[in-house]
């Protein structure tokens, strides 16, 4: 279903003098407006502070003729090149194949066919089997395939004498079952064989959209007879695949079907496809995949000399329809603008992006509708592909997740949760709460993004006297965790004012544009999980899953790592003895009680939802200070991780799982000054704007960063 006003721009992240190009669908019928703003707050809450979008109209206003363009999911391979070749004297093709959803049917597993006329071939899984297809004559084995089960199939054809054969046989008989057979025909000649069209494995060409009849499954070595061979093992890390044919049919791979999937040979004997690819030969196609929706440029915009580092939008307006397109402006290397650098954590705004959570009921749309919130909703657009939070109609999990679509989770006023106790906002919109909060204050900031620091490395923060995270900076690369690292043991102070952080890895591919990948390898909390011997990216070849499995848990970097996760639901922290002494009672000065942040946007308290506690055997540093602890949790409403049950109810430090079920904000000295400050709470930032920002959270927080980054302010209120 196509939204009515949407869009996305061909970047995430742009400096002074780069162009940004947005590519926009609107149904119209009349023209729409697109206006640049900043985003400072997008929290539509009535009980809070209002949106603040500051109007830049005088850098760029704009309005512009409306179109629709489409978003076609499914994914296939594509071999342009096969157009122009005349088919052997025969036709002889074959392929290995796992369906995953044989009674959703037809699903094309291999095809060359001109979809206006019908002349060609296809190979196509159905209820009653393999079935070949050519021009208008279907010949079917009649027996049908069982999923998850690894197949030979094939068929042939001969314009001489008309026959035609097509068959299936599992590589593994299943006792009783009858899935095994070839049937043959004799069609009236001439056979409508030919057709000057590409060859497509795993689909079709279609008449109204670029490919139909998409294959859900795994299909390893597709073959033509004398014209091209397929081998899936080769250029594994791209989205290319390679012909060991005679015509070096080479291809590429359209809406990226997961590659690194273990095939027909593998044995369990080995796990890392890069030592073993003939056991990885296969890739799982979906009819949901999306990667690049490849829209047309609409219009773009080149970043003025004067432009500050920031959070930025293009807003669109067509009759009562409404959209914000975010996007950042980050300085360039070595030329802060600021004292203080936000970190906006856009490896996970991109995992979750168009995350269509449960939920999503009457009485969440009617709040939308009040509130004015974004309108468009994932579980609406399905067209827009999914989140690696969701799984594929198979049930497979996603594991790439592409920025070249719109984003619909991916907008300041984006409501997740119909939450009771405040806003139910996550990521970006609820990242406004800090930088709301920062604006408020007059503390100027400069931007970067995950993308950024992947990219440009340490140098990138070297020049900042402190760094703040938002509320769940949780998907990480070696080289964003190398940068963070490298920052704090060189003086550098992080604040991290989120939970769950520095959790999952990911991996980027220069040959996948605008795509990370995740594998949900063995441990942590997920909503599916990577088949085994499938946990290797396909994108670089490291193994996936959680930082902690590869020995990198968030507690090296930040003193502490997730622990718990429950309702989204806050609560309150409480100060602990070190919070008075000496040494830290700075940290405390202004704020009034020992018990404090039982308030908030998120949750209604500071410390919610998911929480991270200090623990030495993970790598907390044995300087790490609790300066607080969070309290009024319980085991109804929050559960502990599946990588912290190391007993049935104790662990082997003693503690029962009602105390592995909190927030400690902690705080770590680091070499030549550095310095770390945690909070351990995705609700935190949610607190800050309570009270019109003063209140003890603020306060607080504001004493951290006035000290890390040296900025000499007084209190404001």
């Amino acid at each position: 279903m196509t939204a009515p006003l949407t869009g996305y721009a061909d970047k995430i992240s742009v400096r002074v003098g780069e162009k940004i190009a947005f590519k926009i669908s609107s149904v119209g019928p009349n023209p729409y407006n697109a206006t640049l703003v900043k985003i400072v707050r997008g929290d539509p809450n009535p009980d809070g502070p209002p949106p603040k979008y500051e109007d830049l109209s005088e850098f760029f206003d704009g309005r512009f003729a409306s179109r629709v363009q489409h978003a076609w999911p499914g994914s296939y391979g594509l071999v342009e090149g096969a157009a122009t070749l005349k088919l052997p004297a025969s036709l002889m093709v074959e392929a290995t194949i796992w369906p995953t959803l044989p009674d959703d049917v037809p699903q094309t597993v291999l095809s060359r066919r001109d979809p206006e006329s019908g002349a060609g071939f296809a190979l196509v899984l159905t209820s009653e089997g393999m079935v070949l297809e050519v021009g208008g004559t279907r010949i079917a084995v009649g027996k049908k395939l069982r999923t998850h089960t690894w197949y030979r199939v094939w068929a042939s054809a001969d314009p001489r004498t008309g026959t035609l054969r097509v068959g299936q046989q599992p590589l593994q008989r299943a006792h009783a079952i009858d899935d095994e057979g070839e049937a043959e025909t004799i069609a009236t000649l001439p056979l409508a064989l030919e057709a000057a069209r590409p060859v497509l494995i795993g689909a079709e060409q279609a008449k109204d959209r670029p490919a139909g009849r998409c294959f859900n499954g795994k299909i390893e070595a597709p073959a033509i007879a004398g014209l091209a061979a397929w081998d899936f093992i080769r250029r594994m890390d791209s989205m290319e695949i390679e012909d060991t044919g005679p015509n070096g049919l080479h291809g590429r791979l359209i809406n990226l079907p997961t590659r690194a999937m273990k095939g027909s040979a593998w044995t369990g004997a080995e796990r890392d496809w890069k030592k073993a690819p003939h056991h990885y030969a296969a890739i799982h196609f979906h009819d949901d995949d999306l990667h690049d929706c490849g829209w047309a440029d609409d219009f773009d915009f080149t970043i003025p000399k004067d432009m500050r580092s920031g959070i930025y939008g293009i807003q669109l307006s067509c009759g009562t329809h409404r959209d914000i397109i975010p996007f950042f402006v980050r300085p360039q290397v070595g030329k802060p603008q600021a004292k203080v650098c936000y970190i906006a954590a856009t490896f996970t705004y991109q995992v979750y992006s168009n995350f269509a959570r449960p939920g999503y009921d009457a009485p969440f749309r009617q709040r939308m509708a009040e509130w004015k919130s974004s309108a468009s909703h994932p579980s609406d657009h399905p067209d827009y592909g999914l989140s690696t939070y969701n799984v594929h109609r198979d049930g497979s999990g996603v594991a790439y997740s592409s920025r070249l679509r719109p984003l619909l989770t991916w907008r300041p006023n984006f409501l997740s949760y119909n939450d009771p106790r405040g806003s139910g906002l996550r990521h970006l919109p609820a990242d406004t709460h800090l930088t709301g909060w920062l604006d408020r204050l007059g503390v100027a900031f400069d931007v970067v993004t995950d993308h950024d620091l992947d990219e440009k490395g340490p140098a990138l923060l070297a020049s900042y006297k402190v760094v703040l995270t938002g509320t769940h900076p949780e998907y990480h690369t070696a080289n964003t965790l190398d940068a963070l690292q490298t920052y704090t043991e060189t003086g550098g102070r992080l604040m991290y004012l989120g939970g769950n952080g520095f959790y999952w890895r990911v991996a980027q591919s220069e040959k996948v544009p605008g795509a990370i990948e995740l594998r949900r390898t063995e441990g942590g909390i997920r909503l599916w999980a990577a088949e085994p011997g499938e946990y290797y990216h396909s994108f670089d070849g490291n193994y996936g899953g959680l930082w902690r499995r590869s020995d990198r848990p968030p507690n090296l970097l930040c003193g502490i790592g997730f622990s718990s996760q429950g309702a989204f639901w806050g609560d309150a922290y409480r100060q602990s003895p070190a919070a008075r002494d000496n040494t830290h009672a700075w940290v405390f000065e202004g704020v009034k009680d020992e018990l404090f942040g039982g308030y908030g946007l998120s949750g209604g308290g500071a410390a919610g939802f998911e929480l991270d506690r200090l623990d030495y055997r993970l790598g907390s540093p044995l300087n790490a200070v609790v300066l607080a602890s969070s309290e009024g949790h319980d085991r109804k409403n929050f559960v502990v991780v599946h990588e912290e049950r190391l007993g049935f109810d104790t662990t082997i430090t003693g503690e029962t799982l009602e105390e592995l079920i909190r927030a400690d904000m902690t705080y770590i000295e680091k070499p030549a000054g550095g310095a770390v400050f945690s909070v351990g709470s995705i609700t935190y930032c949610g607190s800050l704007p309570h009270n019109k920002f003063d209140n003890d959270v603020s306060r607080l927080t504001f004493n951290v960063l006035n000290r890390f980054g040296e900025l000499g302010l007084k209190w404001p209120f």
